[in-house]
């Protein structure tokens, strides 16, 4: 057996009198206190989930930097003990470490807070301005005219909402501003679309075409129609006074302004009934057939197809009637105005071929889509 070396043999001596000595004096400690090194561990895992590399990365190289340096000495010297009186830079360095690192959690803490409720501000405002699009789109019937634009806008902001919940403030924050702008878009798209609706000079315009029309019924004794889009209403008029009023739907794009044939519009004009189509002459359950297109609308399909706003291949359509419903699963018609079965029966032995039918946009100046245009235009535009 190979003899220790003398050196090894008196630091043995010497640690065993040391904590002999610290034993029965109970004075002696550690010279690496576990509860600091704890602590730092604590701060290490706050910085972690407060995602200080990202954030704070010029701090946290700092505090990761010399926290592995004070690591490998903790290492070295968790077996060691001091006297009290004893000056210990390691157990100094490690509390400093700890109290910088503790100001830097601090610092993240209040930011993420600053961000989260900034993120849950807006993420609340984007999402109720989301529900009012959506419930006037609803009301006047115009989610055609949005496109996907609508479904998009609801993915942001699910993707906002997910980003939120992940404490991803800023993620969410950037995902609920896409978002504000996706509807923003979709506003000016309904303002451009149908801003007419919210147009004291064209409501005027309409208001007119429709007193003409029932004033030709009181002059002629005869029974005319008036239909309102924006009212989804028929009106049936006899020597100019009102007979009866029936609810109607419209072509599946009805609330636009009719320009091409496949564009599901309802057209506006001055028309009349061309013939009365009972069982077997239509696909309905009876039909009024309405001479559309007059002479206004082919002129007006002409000036939108030179100035390039109707493709080439499109033609100006026809075959707009008013008619009840093929069946239960027909919800919508493809430009025509339809009522219910009951209904179109009862108006189909009023009137007869030659009756006419004006059809307007709106006969109110606050008609339920300029109302809806307003609130609209009425919410913040920015966040």
């Amino acid at each position: 057996m190979r003899e220790m070396p003398l050196r090894h043999a008196v630091r043995i001596v010497c640690y065993s009198s040391m904590f002999a000595l610290c034993g029965s004096l109970a004075a002696c400690v550690e010279s690496v206190p576990p509860d600091v090194v704890q602590a730092i561990e604590s701060v290490d895992n706050d910085l972690a989930q407060l995602r200080a590399a990202e954030l704070a990365p010029s701090a946290y190289n700092a505090f990761a930097y010399q926290w592995v340096t004070l690591r490998s000495r903790v290492e070295a010297e968790e077996d060691t003990v001091r006297w009290p009186w004893e000056s210990n830079d390691l157990e100094a360095a490690l509390r400093g470490l700890h109290a910088e690192g503790t100001r830097t959690v601090a610092l993240l803490t209040e930011q993420q807070e600053t961000l989260r409720r900034s993120a849950a501000r807006q993420l609340a405002e984007v999402e109720a301005q989301a529900h009012v699009l959506t419930t006037h789109v609803g009301a006047i019937d115009s989610r055609l005219i949005l496109g996907e634009k609508p479904i998009e806008t609801d993915l942001l902001l699910k993707q906002a909402r997910t980003f939120y919940e992940q404490r991803r403030y800023e993620q969410s924050l950037s995902a609920s501003q896409r978002a504000f702008h996706y509807l923003a878009a979709q506003s000016a798209l309904l303002q451009r679309e149908l801003g007419r609706y919210a147009s004291p000079d064209r409501v005027a315009r309409w208001q007119r075409m429709a007193k003409e029309t029932i004033e030709w019924s009181r002059t002629h004794k005869r029974a005319a129609i008036v239909v309102s889009k924006a009212e989804r209403s028929l009106t049936l008029y006899r020597n100019g006074q009102k007979v009866v009023s029936y609810p109607v739907r419209l072509g599946f794009n009805g609330i636009k302004e009719k320009r091409y044939q496949g564009d599901g519009a309802t057209p506006e004009g001055r028309y009349r009934i061309l013939s009365k189509r009972g069982r077997g002459q239509t696909q309905f359950y009876r039909a009024l057939l309405l001479d559309y297109p007059n002479q206004d609308d082919r002129r007006r399909f002409l000036s939108e197809r030179k100035m390039g706003n109707i493709p080439m291949l499109r033609g100006i359509g026809g075959q707009i009637e008013i008619h009840g419903v093929e069946n239960e699963l027909m919800a919508q018609t493809l430009g025509c105005v339809m009522l219910e079965n009951v209904q179109m029966a009862a108006l189909f032995d009023r009137v007869d071929a030659g009756t006419p039918v004006t059809i307007v946009g709106a006969l109110l100046e606050r008609n339920s889509v300029a109302k809806a245009l307003a609130s609209l235009s009425g919410q913040r535009n920015e966040i």
